[in-house]
């Protein structure tokens, strides 16, 4: 079960991309969960909130497909929603989990921090690896970790749509290192 957790604090389209780049980068089907109750609207029905109201299927529980997954959160609390998670987790491949941009989040897999590769000191920088998001700007990335290249608009939009870009997509094939890095292993 390789899961991970993603939290971008500086930027909310980033924060909302930088999960779904993840899961497009990792080998075999892949399950999002947004653990943010205010998080984005992903495209589709499913959300965590109802499955927790509706107690999930057996289907629910375990890839049906190869490909990638997505649950958006609904508006419910990491708390309330831990039972399921627990049972995501353990049901598929690889999941994805989306946290908010701040505060403490109690998940039970490593958290990949991905931070916005800006100049001057308007942002401070984990002490460990992370993931980088270059900019238009080019700057050297100030600690160990991976970085990604700007996403090419087509890349955006695909994403923002709810399809997925190219399988050749640079900015998702730079994604494949975190499935490897040791975050906090």
């Amino acid at each position: 079960m390789p899961a991970l957790a993603t939290r971008t604090p500086e930027d909310g389209l980033l924060g909302a991309l930088a999960p779904l780049g993840l899961a497009l980068a990792a080998p075999g089907p892949v399950l999002v969960v947004d653990l943010d109750e205010h998080g984005p609207r992903y495209p589709g029905e499913a959300s965590l909130a109802r499955l927790v109201a509706e107690e999930p299927r057996a289907a629910d529980l375990r890839p049906g497909r190869s490909g990638v997954a997505v649950l958006r959160n609904g508006g419910i609390g990491y708390a309330a929603a831990a039972r399921v998670i627990e049972a995501l987790l353990a049901g598929w491949d690889r999941v994805v989990l989306r946290l908010p941009p701040r505060g403490v989040s109690p998940v039970p897999v490593p958290v990949v921090p991905v931070r916005l590769l800006v100049p001057g000191r308007f942002f401070t920088h984990p002490e460990g690896p992370a993931v980088y998001q270059a900019t238009p700007i080019p700057m050297r990335v100030p600690g160990p970790g991976i970085r990604v290249p700007v996403p090419a608009r087509s890349t955006v939009a695909a994403l923002l749509r709810g399809t997925a870009p190219p399988e050749w997509d640079r900015w998702v094939r730079a994604w494949r290192g975190a499935w490897e890095a040791p975050w906090g292993r």
